[in-house]
Formats: structure tokens, C-alpha cells, sequence
């Protein structure tokens, strides 16, 4: 099976920065696109930022400017750099990535997800 670990989360004061990472381990052919989402409580999940598998990016306009996501092929792992944080950047952040386990086959996969509080 394949799964998603995230780290990185954590109580930051408005203004500071925070830096996740999402390693996939398991059966894994390659990795297509892989994303950050993220959701605040009594609000739906929302995309925050994706990547392809040749480093194209997209992000949500809310943090264009503040938030890079990056990913490093050779470990399986997405980065999200986020900077001049801000309260309403409180939610929990979830990783996602569309993995081929082999060749033709082909899912969908969610990380647990990480707390990330801002405030002071």
C-alpha cells in the first residue's frame, strides 16, 4: 500500500513561516501531480497548491506570493514554504498525490493531515 506522512505543522505568531513536507513510501511507479490542501473548521476543503510531475505549479489565489509549493522527485516528497502567515491560514493541511503503484495502474491519495495554528 502507499502512504502519504506529513510533518512540518505546528503554532506560529501572524507573520512567521512554516515549511511542510509530505513523503509517499509503498509501492510506487511514479507520481503524477501532488497537491496541498487545507480545512479550517466548519469550512470544506479547499486547494491551497499543486505540482506536476514536471514541476508546473498552480495555487490558490489567497496565497499567491506568500506560498511555494516544491517537490523533490528522487524522495517522493512535496514541500510547502509558507511565509507571512496569517490567521486565516489556521486549518488543517493535507497532503494529496496521484500515484501509479505500476504501470496502467493508477489512484488517488490523501495524507492524515497537519495542524497548523497561527495566532498570537
Amino acid at each position: 500500500q502507499v502512504q502519504l506522512m506529513e510533518s512540518g505543522g505546528g503554532l506560529v505568531q501572524p507573520g512567521g513561516s512554516l515549511r511542510l513536507s509530505c513523503a509517499a513510501s509503498g509501492s510506487i511507479f511514479s507520481i503524477n501531480a501532488m497537491a496541498w490542501y487545507r480545512q479550517a473548521p466548519g469550512k470544506q476543503r479547499e486547494l491551497v497548491a499543486a505540482i506536476t510531475s514536471g514541476s508546473s505549479t498552480n495555487y490558490a489565489d489567497f496565497v499567491k506570493g506568500r506560498f511555494t509549493i516544491s517537490r523533490d522527485n528522487a524522495r517522493n516528497t512535496v514541500y510547502l514554504q509558507m511565509n507571512s502567515l496569517k490567521p486565516e491560514d489556521t486549518a488543517v493541511y493535507y497532503c494529496n498525490a496521484d500515484i501509479n503503484r505500476s504501470r496502467g495502474v493508477r489512484s488517488n491519495y490523501w495524507g492524515q493531515g497537519t495542524q497548523v495554528t497561527v495566532s498570537s
